[in-house]
């Protein structure tokens, strides 16, 4: 239709009011559904989409954004009626303080601040009515998000691989996002973790105020994201490399890998701490996926062609009769990668997100190397994470030493950095394995 309506006026102005205007119904559509598709169109909220083909899905990302940060909140009698119901107990009968006014509202849920008997003060998040059965009646239509999927590529301009399998694992972080029982235990494992950290920040659950659709937490002070953006660039600088040391550093500390780097989720400290609140789309890498991910990357680091080309096929990215060669494989994952190679310290910039992208999204070309990757389903949000991550470091305008980072948590290199230092120092104290040591994990 898009193609038609083109070379039927000659008119990209016409082509872009299309595209303006079918987002809106869309948005209208979607205004009063709590569904998976609004839980999808959250991957795409920090990423720079006009990048992507043409742009034609920018509208779209638009209204989504929009629609996601204007979600109404509950009634909030009906708030306290879900707590009484999953607690079985009154929110005065838990909570000596329980404030009325959501602290924030997003597509499953909101949050409220309260305060327990014991002085602490907490966040206490309450899932919507009907949201989680809305999301797993979704879920049962297989074939959702992979047309939502392509829908994105139609809008994009872009032609997309079989999307199957991506979705199959999709679905299932999703499934999790609304079991709030399962992020109670992630918010434990990370918690435990980071045990003593001297700038990354996890909250500690309440069990005893928690239940499926209650979850409360510790509160964590910080500005939020709008605000962080206009700290100094020292400050915003060091942030950057604090947001790299926790989302690689879980991995490479332990095996765990938070996909949703959303900045949203972000308590933004005046002191250069970081406080992270949400741990709904966690996974737990199995020990061999773990480490030949981050072999993978130190071989791409190291310039060890071959090595690479191995362990991509070794861990599933390639099959044995690929055509990718060794050459192309080191220099699309070098691509990825690029702010590793770059001069350090390296600045990120919209460019940064721009080659993100293309390498990830835009595959307009027959030869392009991700029509010839097959994303393991472990990693199948690698993707994600990339294209975020680097949305957020060039949001901020970051300087940082990418390089450094990742040579000190692999146990490869000194730290060079102040915060590397105080990192390094805390991982020598706990005994937590470096990188490239092998985990006590199945």
């Amino acid at each position: 239709m898009v193609a038609a309506l083109r070379e039927q006026t000659g008119d990209a102005s016409a082509v872009k009011r299309f595209h303006e205007r079918t987002a809106e119904r869309y948005t209208e559509l979607l205004g009063h559904s709590k569904g998976v598709l609004m839980k999808a169109g959250q991957i795409f909220s920090m990423v720079d989409t006009r990048a992507v083909g043409h742009g034609g899905f920018s509208p779209y990302q638009t209204a989504l954004t929009r629609l996601q940060a204007n979600a109404p909140p509950m009634d909030p009698t009906l708030a306290k009626e879900v707590l009484h119901a999953d607690l079985g107990r009154t929110p005065d009968e838990v909570f000596a303080e329980f404030s009325d006014k959501p602290m924030a509202a997003a597509s499953i849920g909101q949050v409220h601040r309260a305060q327990l008997h014991d002085g602490r003060e907490v966040a206490v998040k309450i899932q919507y009515p009907g949201a989680a059965e809305a999301i797993r009646d979704d879920l049962a239509n297989t074939e959702l998000l992979a047309t939502f999927f392509r829908f994105v590529s139609a809008a994009a301009g872009t032609a997309m691989p079989d999307l199957r399998q991506a979705t199959r694992e999709i679905a299932a972080r999703i499934s999790e996002e609304i079991d709030y029982r399962h992020e109670a235990a992630n918010i434990t494992a990370f918690s435990e973790l980071y045990r003593g950290h001297p700038f990354i920040r996890v909250p500690e659950v309440i069990h005893e105020a928690s239940g499926d659709r209650v979850l409360t937490m510790t509160h964590l002070d910080g500005i939020d994201w709008v605000a962080a953006q206009q700290a100094s660039q020292e400050l915003k600088n060091t942030w950057a490399e604090v947001i790299l040391r926790f989302h690689g550093g879980s991995i490479r500390h332990a095996n765990l890998f938070n996909a949703d780097p959303h900045p949203g989720n972000y308590c933004f400290g005046p002191d250069g701490t970081i406080g992270f609140v949400d741990f709904g789309c966690i996974k737990v890498l199995p020990e061999h996926v773990r480490h030949s991910f981050v072999a993978m990357t130190r071989a791409m680091l190291d310039g060890r062609q071959r090595d690479l080309h191995y362990l991509m096929v070794e861990s599933g990215f390639l099959t044995g009769d690929s055509t990718l060669s060794a050459d192309e494989a080191y220099r699309w994952f070098a691509g990825l990668l690029h702010e590793y190679l770059a001069p350090q310290p390296v600045r990120f910039t919209p460019r940064t997100s721009e080659r993100a992208i293309r390498g990830l999204i835009d595959i307009r070309s027959h030869d392009h190397p991700v029509r010839r990757v097959s994303a393991p389903d472990d990693l199948v949000f690698f993707a994600r994470m990339q294209l975020e991550m680097s949305a957020i470091l060039a949001t901020l305008g970051a300087s940082v030493y990418v390089r450094s980072v990742a040579d000190d948590m692999d146990g490869v290199a000194e730290p060079i950095t102040p915060l590397g230092k105080q990192h390094d120092a805390w991982v020598r104290e706990r005994g937590i394995p470096y990188g490239l040591e092998p985990h006590d994990h199945p």
